[in-house]
């Protein structure tokens, strides 16, 4: 069935009950305002920084967009974008373009104009929804992309180059359109992360999208007793997947709109979140905050807190003994996925295998697993191959480009380009991307593995290693250390550290600046190769923290 079925069920059983809420902190701490015991009325005075839906009206919003569509002539198949930040608008939109038969295109909200235009020309967009913080780059290209008819604008201040959503949303019919939809009809197309290239443009289905949301729900086993906290941004698979499991349990979620970790402590406590999926560095500045007594847990109410789980990037196996340390009874489950297979779940731990952290995991949930070699035969345990995964949720292929699809989708199969073993028991153990792999005087070394060490010095925030041209090795391992605040640390400190790893794995060249992370969290590398590929790089201490700069004497990446 299609997606769209599971919004409606929800509307017609649980109409009346909350689904989902908005929360802008930043907002509520510039005003001084709380938002508990507020009554979802007219005129609400923290309306602005506590926002609620209930599904029916969830379901009502997404009707009159997908009225307003079918009714300015978009036909079944065809792509509608949305460009908009975090907010309660963001899924009514996305379903309603759903029932109306179109195929919705989410857009990474920090792509810059020139890459907006590309999007959109890419997936064949024929209408785009956007938000405020969009009116400047929108305004840019507007008039160079041809193929989009319709510019609905979602917000005050309308633009003039733009229509008003709201205003021809409300003068819209709140009843289900009659568009009949399948499994096999076209959803949804989403664009890679660009972390190996610019982004390509990934199809999916609707039976991919109702796959993602058994695969999660069976993983993490959400109830209509649970509480989601949703952080990272919707245009991503990941967040929306793993909300799919609220809406298959017919749940209620929260939308945060911010990162700090008292924000996350204080919204899991008077929300009272029970599940929560959070990034590598945000679980790193909660743990950083906590250890330096910026915040006490015991300020916050979290008994009800059950489930923390980390995806979008490998997890450093010291993060999660230092978060056992301070939250011994959650239950802790580590997601791999990628776009190309409807986000997270293709790959997981499971609550129940924390003995194996380190480990992505096995299978998930009506998936199938295996490490290959380069002509695509199965390698014994142990040994380090391509991880190629196969199930209801691999992609449709890459929207008008058949020779990238074959390339990575063989008899069934993804082929995930990511460089994984398994161990005698089955468990699947990342160790990098193929593209990231550095082959130094003939030795392959992957990045991961030396990260993973990095991050278990006590001065260590992030690390990042990346491959670097060498007249005589062909290339060498260069580690970007972010410290933590506070701490001191010198390049010779960290040579010294890295004498426990064999000798062709420790890293050649030290640098001490920031860790750039894309919105899904994974390391932006090919900046960093960008940036110190080709750069001399000499030492300056600071009396701070010793960091390392280039010779201006500036971080490279905070001058970007």
């Amino acid at each position: 069935m299609p997606i769209t079925e599971l919004l409606e069920r929800n509307a017609r059983l649980y109409g009346q009950e909350i689904c989902l809420t908005e929360i802008n902190m930043d907002l509520q701490e510039k005003h001084n305002v709380t938002w508990l015991d507020y009554e979802l009325i007219e005129n609400n005075p923290a309306g602005e920084y506590r926002l609620q839906m209930t599904w029916k009206v969830f379901d009502e919003k997404a009707n009159r967009l997908a009225n307003l569509l079918i009714k300015r002539g978009i036909k079944k198949g065809e792509k509608v974008a949305i460009l908009l930040m975090n907010c309660l608008e963001w899924l009514p939109v996305y379903f309603g373009i759903l029932k109306a038969g179109a195929v919705a295109v989410p857009l990474n909200f920090r792509y810059t104009a020139e890459e907006i235009k590309y999007c959109l020309d890419l997936s064949d967009t024929v209408a785009l929804i956007f938000g405020p913080e969009f009116i400047g780059r929108i305004e840019t290209i507007y008039h160079d992309i041809p193929k989009v008819r319709m510019l609905f604008y979602a917000g005050e201040n309308r633009p003039t180059f733009a229509e008003s959503y709201d205003r021809l949303t409300a003068n819209c019919s709140s009843e289900a359109p009659p568009v009949q939809l399948s499994d096999s009809d076209d959803a949804a197309i989403y664009f890679s992360s660009g972390t190996t290239g610019f982004p390509k443009a990934i199809l999916h289905s609707h039976g991919n999208l109702l796959a993602a949301c058994y695969t999660e729900q069976k993983h993490h086993g959400q109830t209509r007793n649970d509480n989601f906290l949703c952080i990272p941004p919707l245009y991503h698979t990941g967040a929306k997947m793993h909300w799919f499991g609220s809406l298959l349990a017919g749940s209620k979620a929260v939308l945060l709109r911010g990162v700090k970790p008292e924000w996350i402590l204080k919204t899991v406590s008077e929300e009272k979140i029970t599940i929560v999926w959070l990034l590598v560095p945000w679980a790193q500045d909660i743990l950083d905050a906590i250890e330096s007594g910026a915040v006490r847990l015991e300020d916050y109410e979290l008994s009800q807190w059950r489930l923390m789980h980390i995806g979008a990037q490998p997890v450093p196996p010291s993060l999660i003994r230092r978060w056992k340390k301070h939250f011994p009874n959650h239950l802790y489950d580590t997601n791999y996925g990628l776009s190309e297979a409807t986000g997270p779940g293709c790959v997981h731990l499971g609550v129940d295998n924390i003995h194996k952290v380190g480990a992505i995991g096995l299978p998930g949930h009506g998936w199938e697993a295996r490490i290959v070699d380069d002509k695509g035969n199965p390698v014994k345990p142990g040994q380090i191959g391509e991880l190629a995964v196969k199930g209801p949720a691999v992609m449709k292929c890459y929207y008008k480009d058949p020779a990238a699809t074959s390339a990575v989708i063989r008899d069934g199969w993804l082929f995930t380009g990511d460089m994984a073993k398994q161990d005698k028991d089955g468990f699947i153990f990342l160790v990098d991307r193929k593209k990231d792999v550095i082959i130094s005087g003939g030795e392959n070394i992957y990045p991961v593995q030396i990260e993973n060490y990095l991050r278990t010095h006590e001065a260590i925030k992030d690390a990042a290693v990346i491959g670097l041209p060498d007249k005589r090795l062909g290339e060498i391992a260069a580690a970007i250390i972010e410290l933590k605040e506070g701490f001191a640390c010198t390049e010779e400190e960290i040579h010294m550290f890295c004498r426990r790893l064999p000798r062709y794995k420790r890293p050649r060249r030290v640098i001490f600046d920031n860790i750039p992370r894309n919105p899904t969290g994974k390391i932006e590398k090919p900046r960093l190769r960008e940036l110190y590929g080709a750069a001399r790089i000499v030492a300056v201490q600071t009396e701070a923290n010793c960091i390392r700069k280039p010779e201006n004497g500036k971080s490279k990446l905070s001058a970007n």
